[in-house]
């Protein structure tokens, strides 16, 4: 099962070529991660704010598979592939009415973010 995220192609994601600068893929990527955590009830302003854990990413691959341009709407579909002891690994495939345009996968780690540690995932956030 995966979550989707359906962002649009800005301005400001493309370059003078009129595609979207590979950069900003990894962006819409940490939007679409933001959003996954949000709908399984830990936003990011409350894991932030409150209870001080991050989630950056550790290691990410990706293939650029074909071009996007401004104005598509793209699903971001995020998989859950392994859930270690305070690290996660997510598979991304983002397409744009049904073709594939980007695939990857990055994996991030649970952080306490006053310690500057990676943490065990909470009990409450494990299983979802």
């Amino acid at each position: 099962m995966s979550f989707v995220s359906r962002q649009i192609v800005r301005f400001a994601h493309v370059d003078a070529a009129g595609i979207v600068f590979y950069p900003r893929y990894f962006e819409m990527l940490n939007a679409a991660v933001e959003d996954y955590f949000a709908a399984l009830g830990a936003s990011f302003a409350q894991m932030h704010a409150t209870r001080r854990l991050g989630v950056p990413t550790v290691s990410l691959s990706a293939e650029f598979v074909a071009v996007s341009r401004l104005g598509d709407e793209l699903d971001l579909a995020l998989s859950v592939r392994r859930v270690g002891s305070s690290s996660a690994t997510i598979g991304v495939e983002v397409s744009c009415g049904g073709e594939q345009r980007f695939r990857g996968e990055v994996v991030l780690v649970c952080m306490d973010l006053d310690r500057a540690r990676a943490v065990p995932w909470p009990e409450d956030m494990r299983p979802r």
